[in-house]
């Protein structure tokens, strides 16, 4: 057979014969180069005699013996099972990537053999008027489509595509007087969104092509933008009459997400790419990639560590101790080891919580229920900013930055709830609130505060309102808030960790595993799109979830007391933290030498 199997003139019928020798189609008809013809063998199947032509001279001219054999291939001919409905498909799908590929030939072939038609003439002829920009023609294939379309309206959409297609190349052109016709003439009697009308007649305002591109942000007149009209066209037609544009390629795309949406370990970031992934192998990942491992232990706190928190670019980390000490670690970004930058003291009552301002700069520190004061630290100075107290009888345990940087809310248990700048002066107060947890919305007017009432209210400071969003059946210990402010995860006093749809108010999920009592312990989101969720617990193990999931996809052991707070470095998926009451903090990584051999042990794609 030919290059792309193609003969043409004496030598088709030795393709033919070729393809009758393998079993193929051998139908001699002209192929058309844009494969969309259908074939007249009607799916029959050609019986090869294991590839010996039968009867005829074998000294005889290859013409001749073609002719014999093609002749004796229509007496043997033998009725094909009909293909499936789905079978159809595949070979329609496959056909149009082919013909995206520019394999035309092969297409014509495909679509010979198989019976199939790739699409439906009138679609054909309808494509091909259009990329020649044959407006006219193409506006009368419209026509013969209609009896093809589900809905009688498209057909002025349709056309309203097309004629904003031609009055823009008119205007590209230079054509002013034939594009205000189209506009007058042709456009405006369709009565079909006006509003885009008047934005078109604006256009003709344009002094150069480069001026109407820019404005009616459109690629101009060409290959492209007929391509990108074509493929808005294409929606208003029925599949059956022509394929939505790159369809296998969006349903391998399809695919591959599923595969790593179901992945449990999948922690990197999401390449829309195909050429990024392996076809011929399933997605799966290996849990030697994922942050199950100790890859340091950080031992300079010399007490129970109570909080721990990655700033926000990741290059830092804050641990908070009962040995009156805040450590700043920084993070190198290559070895993903942590080395000791700065130690912040005097913090009398031990460090129960950190909060990090919007640009790393500030770092606020808060005690336990018996404190009544704040810390905020310069970080990269090291020096103390403001030390705040409103009252000694206050419980400032909790604090959260507004998205400005610019003031923060604090507040506690004995009633208290402040707003302030970076001095410590009061700018608002709200009477009443005992406080648990605090976190600023990305709005920047509404506060998330849990309260002793074991619900989570949202705080207006501007208009004073507040109103209920979750309500528990225990003690909310902490909470935090996903970056996308949808969701919550909360610490429920003997329950664990639960997981609040803010926008909806409704409980998600109930993760199993961790032990939680009276003590407050962080959990946190991390990974990959917070795809994960990780928490601390009583008995001594890190816990993490995929988020969709209530059983823990790993257990992580090697604290000796309970685990208070874990933090997942927002800019490098695969490391976390965690604080205990051993007085250590464990960074947690992928399997240290993790090679190919190890992803072929496991099943795994190196593509993962």
């Amino acid at each position: 057979m030919q290059a792309n199997g193609a003969g043409q003139g004496q030598n088709q019928e030795l393709a033919c014969l070729s393809a009758a020798q393998n079993g193929e189609s051998s139908s001699t008809e002209e192929a058309h180069s844009n494969g969309l013809i259908p074939s007249n063998n009607n799916g029959n199947n050609v019986n090869n005699n294991n590839g010996a032509p039968s009867g005829g001279d074998p000294g005889a001219p290859a013409s001749s013996a073609a002719a014999a054999s093609g002749s004796e291939m229509g007496a043997t001919l033998k009725k094909k099972k009909r293909l499936s409905q789905s079978e159809e498909d595949v070979i329609r799908l496959i056909g149009q990537h082919l013909h995206g590929l520019g394999l035309n030939q092969t297409v014509d072939l495909l679509m010979q053999e198989s019976g199939c038609r790739l699409e439906h003439p009138a679609a054909t002829k309808f494509r091909n008027h259009v990329m020649e920009g044959e407006w006219d023609k193409a506006e009368n294939d419209l026509n013969e489509l209609k009896s093809l379309m589900h809905s009688p309206n498209a057909i002025v959409r349709m056309k309203f595509l097309l004629l904003q297609q031609k009055y823009l190349e008119y205007l590209e052109d230079g054509k002013v007087l034939e594009a205000l016709q189209v506009l007058r003439g042709e456009l405006t009697p369709l009565k079909y969104n006006t509003d885009r009308i008047h934005l078109l007649s604006g256009y003709l305002m344009c002094s150069h092509a480069e001026d109407l591109r820019a404005k009616a942000e459109w690629e101009g007149k060409g290959t492209a933008s007929r391509s990108k009209l074509l493929d808005k066209l294409q929606t208003y037609l029925p599949p059956s009459v022509m394929l939505p544009p790159r369809r296998l390629q969006t349903l391998l795309r399809q695919a591959v997400e599923l595969q790593r949406d179901r992945c449990l370990y999948h922690n990197t970031k999401l390449d829309g790419s195909l050429d990024s992934v392996s076809l011929l192998i399933d997605h799966v990942c290996s849990r030697k990639q994922f942050p199950c491992y100790t890859q340091q232990i950080l031992t300079e706190h010399c007490n129970e560590v109570w909080f721990c928190k990655f700033s926000n670019d990741g290059t830092k980390l804050a641990t908070g101790s009962k040995d009156t000490t805040v450590i700043i670690w920084q993070v190198d970004t290559e070895t993903h080891q942590l080395k000791l930058l700065k130690t912040l003291e005097g913090h009398a009552y031990g460090v129960s919580y950190l909060a990090w301002s919007p640009d790393d700069n500030y770092l606020i520190a808060c005690g336990p229920d018996d404190c009544s004061e704040l810390w905020l630290w310069n970080v990269q100075t090291g020096e103390l900013r403001t030390k705040m107290s409103q009252s000694h009888e206050d419980s400032l345990t909790s604090v959260a930055w507004n998205p400005d940087g610019k003031r923060f809310v604090t507040g506690g248990q004995r009633g208290q709830f402040y707003q302030c700048d970076l001095d410590g002066n009061l700018l608002d107060s709200w009477e009443g609130v005992r406080v648990q947890c605090l976190w600023c919305l990305s709005d920047g007017k509404t506060v998330l505060a849990s309260d002793t009432h074991q619900r989570i209210r949202g705080y207006n400071f501007e208009d004073l309102t507040d109103r209920n969003i979750v309500q528990e059946d225990h003690p909310i210990m902490s909470f935090t808030v996903s970056k996308n402010g949808r969701l919550a995860l909360l610490n429920v006093a003997t329950q664990g960790v639960h997981l609040w749809d803010l926008q909806d108010r409704v409980l998600v999920r109930k993760y199993q595993g961790v032990t939680q009592g009276f003590y407050t312990i962080h959990s946190c989101f991390g990974g990959h799109n917070e795809d994960f969720i990780a928490s601390g617990s009583e008995d001594h193990k890190l816990y993490i979830w995929h988020k969709r999931s209530e059983l823990p996809i790993a257990e992580l052991t090697g604290h000796t007391r309970t685990v208070n707070c874990v933090s997942w470095n927002p800019q490098v998926p695969g490391m976390m933290a965690s604080a205990s009451d051993d007085g250590t903090v464990r960074i947690w990584g992928p399997a240290p030498f993790v090679d190919s051999q190890d992803f072929e042990e496991d099943g795994s794609s190196m593509n993962s």
